[in-house]
C-alpha cells in the first residue's frame, strides 16, 4: 500500500476524530478533578477508543450485525446519548452533581461521553471500516491502518495529559463560559448524528 494512503487514512481520522476540538471538552467535562484523575480517565478513555476502532477495523459491521444493530440505529443512539451529555454542560448539573457526591462515587466519563461517542464515534467507526476495507486480505496494510489509528488517538491523549496547562489559561470563568459554547455545539452535533442515522433510514432530507 502507498504512504500516500496512510498519511491520506490519518487525515481522515483526524479530521473525524478532532483532536484539537476534543482538548476543550475534556477541560470542561473533568473541570474540579485532580490532575491523577484527568490522567487515568484520559489513559482509560484512550485504551477503550483504541479496543473500539480496532475492533470496528477488524470486523465491521458485523459487530452491529450480529446483533441486529444497524449503523444508522447507533448514529441515532449515539446521538441521544450525547444530547443528555449537552445538557448537563449547559445547565452545570454536571458540576452540580460533583458537588453532590463524594470520592470515588463520582461518575467516570472515561468511557461515556469520552471514549465513545467523541473520541470512537460513529464516524470514526465508519471511517476504519472504510480503511480496512481498502487493504483487506494484507496483514501489513491491516497493521498499517490500525498504527495510523493508534497515532491519532494518542495525539488526542497528548492534548487530554495537557489539559491542566489549559485549564489554568482559561481560568474559572473562561471554563464556565467555555463549557456552555461546548454544551451547545454538542448539542448541535448529537441532533447531527440522530439526523444523520434517520438520513440513513430515508427518514431525513439529505
Amino acid at each position: 500500500m502507498e504512504f500516500t494512503f496512510y498519511i491520506s487514512a490519518f487525515v481522515t481520522l483526524f479530521v473525524v476524530i478532532d483532536p484539537i476540538g476534543l482538548a476543550p471538552l475534556f477541560v470542561a467535562i473533568t473541570q474540579g478533578m485532580a490532575a491523577h484523575e484527568r490522567r487515568a480517565i484520559a489513559l482509560r478513555a484512550s485504551g477503550v477508543a483504541i479496543g473500539l476502532l480496532t475492533l470496528f477495523g477488524l470486523f465491521g459491521e458485523s459487530v452491529l450485525g450480529f446483533a441486529g444493530i444497524s449503523m444508522a440505529a447507533f448514529r441515532i443512539a449515539g446521538g441521544m446519548l450525547l444530547f443528555l451529555t449537552a445538557m448537563e454542560m449547559l445547565f452545570e448539573r454536571r458540576s452540580k452533581r460533583r458537588e453532590d457526591q463524594a470520592g470515588d462515587d463520582r461518575p467516570d466519563p472515561s468511557v461515556f461521553p469520552l471514549a465513545t461517542p467523541l473520541m470512537a464515534g460513529p464516524g470514526a467507526m465508519a471511517s476504519m471500516i472504510l480503511l480496512t476495507g481498502e487493504v483487506r486480505g494484507t496483514l501489513s496494510g491491516m497493521a498499517g491502518v490500525l498504527g495510523v489509528m493508534v497515532a491519532v488517538i494518542g495525539v488526542v491523549l497528548l492534548l487530554f495529559l495537557a489539559a491542566g496547562l489549559l485549564e489554568r489559561a482559561l481560568g474559572r470563568t473562561g471554563i464556565n463560559v467555555v463549557t456552555r459554547l461546548l454544551g451547545m455545539l454538542l448539542a448541535a452535533l448529537s441532533v447531527q448524528f440522530v439526523l444523520d442515522g434517520l438520513r440513513d433510514f430515508g427518514l431525513a432530507p439529505m
